[in-house]
């Protein structure tokens, strides 16, 4: 380690890392350390909070399950323990993870926020700031994911309302709100599922479904809808698949249109496909919706001081507003070379080459695949930086401190 000068002429401690740094320490980043660890490859993990996978430890709903089945959720070389349920809690998880994290050795560098991270192109190394530390390699691996940071609408009169608005990244449960009118704005997953659980705590919730969404049976006759499909996908088109899902899916929800959730035009995993919108995965939204238990309003015109006027000329009153509106990207907020980038924050590749970008760049977590993807991603990932190992670690190893001298 020796001292250099940043970009911005202060001194700072750099460090050469003689593999990859990988920027962010949720599942993504442990993915790819796993990976990298496996073909016995040197790296460096840099994580802004105090622990690993700070967003399922602190920006999570108590009743949260994985979505999908744990076979389609597991990390690479290490598969769910087989007591775990088909679809494991929030704290399974979690628990998971910390075991991952142990068997493959992953050390995170902690409290290290990442502020630039810019490509030299004079000594063609990756040169990433983060408050104290300038971290120097051949390689940079971007693991903030496409849910790093929650989004926060601008709706008219949002700052007139006198109760409590808070988004989803930390609503916990809805044991707060018995025997309140709470007002949910988005109808993905969050929204659908925050709605069900203040049903379930005796509150009366109110849910924006201003876009179309589909809305899917978590499980067909004791299968998983999404393995189902990916099985189906072997052997038909998506458009044939996205009918035979949505005849299903009427047969055991209903006509959801009539109780105010629309269905997009295009089927639900050709709309995954393209645009990574996900489908609703009904665990008991839809019979509260049928029941009148969950009311779904068509769109928001303006936030009152005591409530909300509506679309369709409704005003109503609410203790509290929850904004279940997603997350988004930051990596325009840090990563300066930009080039493989959209200025939404995701890879200008499409899958499923969105892992691999120039100059040594790497992505994962950015596949709207969930961890399916992810998985696929890290391992890519690992095999394509040790196949280069022998050949940039020698001119590493030459190089190392020649951009040392040039920031003194």
């Amino acid at each position: 380690m020796e001292s250099c000068k940043g970009r911005e002429g202060d001194e700072v401690k750099c460090v050469w890392v003689h593999g990859p740094i990988i920027v962010g320490a949720g599942p993504s980043g442990l993915a790819v350390a796993a990976c990298l660890s496996h073909h016995g490859l040197p790296y460096v993990i840099l994580e802004r909070t105090d622990c690993i996978t700070s967003l399922w430890q602190h920006r999570t709903y108590d009743r949260l399950k994985l979505h999908l089945p744990k076979h389609f959720c597991q990390l690479p070389f290490m598969p769910f323990p087989h007591h775990f349920p088909k679809y494991p809690s929030k704290n399974q998880f979690i628990s998971y993870l910390h075991s991952y994290a142990s068997r493959f050795n992953i050390r995170p560098r902690f409290n290290q926020s990442v502020q630039t991270a810019h490509f030299d192109a004079a000594s063609q190394f990756w040169v990433v700031r983060t408050n104290d530390f300038q971290y120097i390699s051949p390689w940079l691996v971007v693991a903030t994911g496409e849910n790093a940071e929650p989004v926060i609408p601008s709706i008219l009169g949002i700052d007139n309302f006198h109760g409590p608005i808070l988004h989803t990244s930390v609503y916990k449960s809805g044991s707060h709100y018995k025997n309140k009118r709470v007002l949910v704005v988005g109808c993905g997953n969050s929204g659908m599922e925050v709605s069900l659980d203040l049903c379930r705590h005796n509150a009366s919730p109110y849910i924006v479904a201003r876009n179309t969404v589909h809305v899917l049976p978590r499980e067909m006759f004791g299968f998983s809808t999404f393995g189902i499909a990916m099985a189906l996908l072997k052997w038909l088109p998506v458009k044939l698949v996205d009918k035979l899902v949505l005849v299903l899916a009427r047969l055991m929800l209903g006509d959801t249109a009539r109780y105010g959730v629309r269905r997009p035009k295009t089927g639900p995993i050709e709309l995954k496909l393209i645009t990574g919108k996900t489908p609703v995965l009904d665990v008991g939204q839809v019979a509260q919706i049928r029941s009148g238990n969950i009311k779904v309003m068509e769109g928001v015109k303006e936030i009152t001081r005591n409530g909300a006027k509506f679309m369709d000329g409704q005003e109503k009153e609410f203790s509290a507003i929850i904004l279940a509106t997603g997350y988004k990207s930051n990596v325009p907020t840090w990563l300066k070379s930009r080039e493989c980038f959209t200025e939404d924050g995701m890879p200008k590749t499409a899958f499923p080459m969105s892992w691999k970008g120039e100059n040594g760049l790497y992505t994962v977590g950015f596949t709207r695949r969930g961890l399916l993807g992810t998985a696929s991603d890290a391992v890519k990932i690992g095999e394509d930086i040790a196949d280069q190992w022998m050949s940039v670690k020698d001119k590493s190893y030459r190089n190392s401190h020649m951009i040392l001298l040039k920031s003194t």
